[in-house]
Order: structure tokens, then sequence, then C-alpha cells
């Protein structure tokens, strides 16, 4: 019987301990935001870029390879990440296009990569992420570029075309459906509501399970989850940040046809907003092009690639839309456009091309 006093009292010490270290964890963490602050201040005199994700990059792996435990490192790197866009939030708020309403897979890949103090500013289409971060009225963009299962994300490909930003980095994003709606369960269901691509990646399932209800393309999974709640008979897919969102049950979790399904999403933004990134060791190279029409013309295009040992990881193409069947190609490589070899091989694929752009060339995503 006198076991549970003296274990209620230990435990009453240990809050006591944790409430102390709180309160030195945010001291520390209230000094370094006023370090921060100076450090904005030199960077605002200079003109000098405010956000850089190479400089996020090492302070978090410095901060992951000196950690003792037994925190895990994934979530030491989680809460660094918020350590430092919080203090950035002090320096300069950063302005974020992202595909709305709230509680997009877009918005979490927005989140993953600036931190949740990121100003976010939610646009009903990518068409109109671009445009804001053309404009100026966003510092920096997130949109979909391909999913593991559904492929391209063709409308990002086609803006890419004739915007003036370029990639500045990338999110892959683990991408898990669920069945949203008002009430608890399946019946009654009418209509699934959706993005284009959520619907053709949940396909198998809704097949088996809700042959009869019509499935309504929306401009994003969350727009769905906003109109599923005005009606019980209709249901969304989306994830469960945007359950919470509005209010709604998850009536089925994770039902897309693949368990693995990675959505890889491009961070965007001016040159003079953020130039190219600095080689990392592992990045990415994107480019459009196109090729007079003529037999061979594109086997040519992989000759100097192959020739300077660059490999090709990517390799789309798109109708041109001139009426004439041609085609813009799409492709990645593995390589910085500051390495030797790629900018030697991109040299050459330069001078086979009617059409040449790079699209960007940043640290991969893990």
């Amino acid at each position: 019987m006198s076991q549970q006093p003296v274990q209620s009292e230990a435990l009453g010490e240990l809050r006591v301990q944790i409430d102390a270290l709180d309160r030195q964890l945010l001291q520390l963490l209230n000094e370094r935001a006023k370090v921060a602050e100076k450090v904005g201040e030199i960077k605002r005199a200079e003109g000098s870029p405010f956000f850089r994700p190479d400089r996020v990059a090492q302070v978090i792996d410095k901060i992951m390879a000196a950690n003792p435990g037994p925190l895990h490192g994934e979530h030491v790197a989680s809460i660094w990440r918020e350590i430092m866009s919080a203090c950035l939030a002090l320096e300069a708020p950063q302005r974020v296009a992202v595909l709305g309403p709230q509680g997009t897979f877009c918005e979490q890949a927005a989140i993953d990569f600036f931190g949740g103090a990121a100003n976010l500013i939610y646009c009903a289409n990518f068409d109109e992420v671009f445009h804001a971060t053309a404009a100026g009225t966003a510092q920096y963009g997130v949109v979909g570029m391909e999913n593991s299962s559904e492929g391209v994300v063709a409308r990002s490909l086609d803006l890419f075309l004739r915007s003036p930003v370029h990639v500045v980095g990338e999110v892959s994003l683990l991408v898990r459906h669920n069945l949203l709606r008002q009430t608890p369960g399946d019946d009654g269901i009418e209509v699934v509501m959706a993005h284009p691509q959520a619907l053709a990646q949940c396909q198998g399932w809704l097949s088996q399970h809700l042959p009869l209800a019509e499935r309504r393309a929306v401009s994003s999974n969350a727009e769905g989850a906003r109109l599923a709640a005005t009606n019980p008979k209709w249901a969304a897919l989306a994830s469960e940040r945007a359950a919470a969102q509005f209010g709604l049950h998850i009536v089925h979790h994770a039902i897309q046809d693949e368990a693995y399904n990675r959505t890889r999403f491009a961070v965007i933004a001016l040159p003079q907003t953020m130039a190219t990134p600095p080689a990392s060791g592992k990045d990415c190279t994107s480019l459009v092009v196109s090729v007079p029409n003529r037999p061979g013309a594109v086997h040519d295009l992989l000759v100097p690639l192959k020739k300077n040992g660059v490999s090709m990881t990517r390799f789309e193409s798109r109708p041109a839309k001139s009426g004439q069947w041609e085609y813009y190609f799409y492709i990645d490589i593995a390589g910085h456009v500051s390495e030797p070899h790629v900018a030697a091989a991109l040299q050459e694929l330069q001078g086979l091309c009617a059409f040449y752009k790079v699209l960007g060339s940043y640290p991969i995503s893990d």
C-alpha cells in the first residue's frame, strides 16, 4: 500500500525537474533568437539572403552528429528545423505560396522545408503558385512535380516552360490518402472528391468499396475536404491534417492503391530571390529541351550524358502545342551544374537543342 505514495512522490520530483529544464530551454532559445535578430540586421545591411537551406542543412547535420541520445535523430532534426524557422521569422518572415486551402500535402511539404513559422499564402491552383512567386507576392512557392505511382504533374511541367522561376529545393513526402466525411461510417456516400491525382491513386480501392459513388475532381484534396464538410453525402480523399482542419471523421485510413506512395514537391523562387544552391554532394539538375524533328535527334541527346558519365534519372515528354507534333523533353540528371563532368555534358547537350533551359540544380530530398 505504501508503494503508490512513493511512486507519486518520485513522479512529482521528476515533473519539477522537467519544469526547471523547460525554463532553462526557454531562456536559451530566447538567447539564440536575440543572436538571430543581430544576424538579420547584418544580412539586411549587406543585402544577403535571409533564408539559406544549405545553412539549415549544415546546422541540423551538426546537431544530429552531436546528439548523445536518447532522442532519435529525426526528432532532433524536426525540433531544430522549427527552432531555426522561428528565429528566421524574427529576421524576416518568409512568404511561401502553396496549394490551398489549409490541409493540403503541398502545405505539409512547405512546412517540412521552411518550418512552421513560414508565412504561407494559399492559392487555388499551381498556376497561382507560379504567378505569386514570379510576381514577388511570395518569395517562394511549392508545387507538386511527380508521384511515385501516377507519374508527373503535367501542369507543373507546362508552367515551368515559360516561368522565370527556378527550382531551389525539393521535398519528398509520403502521401497517405484517407476517406473523410461528416459521419463515421461509409454508408450513403454519393460523391467522393479529391484532386485528380489522388482519385487516380485510389481508383482500385474506390472501385471495390464505393463502386457507385461519383468521383469528382476538385482543385486540391483539402478543397474536397472543405466541400465534404458541407454535405453528409459527400466524402473526400485527404490527409489527417485536413480532417482536423475541417472537423471530419476519418472513415478509412490510407486507402491509396500503392502503400509506398510518395509525391515529390519542388521549391521554386526567382533567381534574384535565391540563386542556385551550392553543390551538396547529393544533387539533381532539372532541364527542359527540344530538338529538331529529324531521325535520331532524341537518341543524340543521350550521347553527351553517357560520354561524360552523367546518370539520367528522369525523362518525360510533353507536347509543344505547336500543331507540328513537336515535343519538349523534361530531363533530370544526377549531379550539380558546378561539377565539371555535369557542366561538360550540358554544354554539349545545349549545342544539340533547338530549345534549352535549366530549371534548377538543387539538393535532392532524402
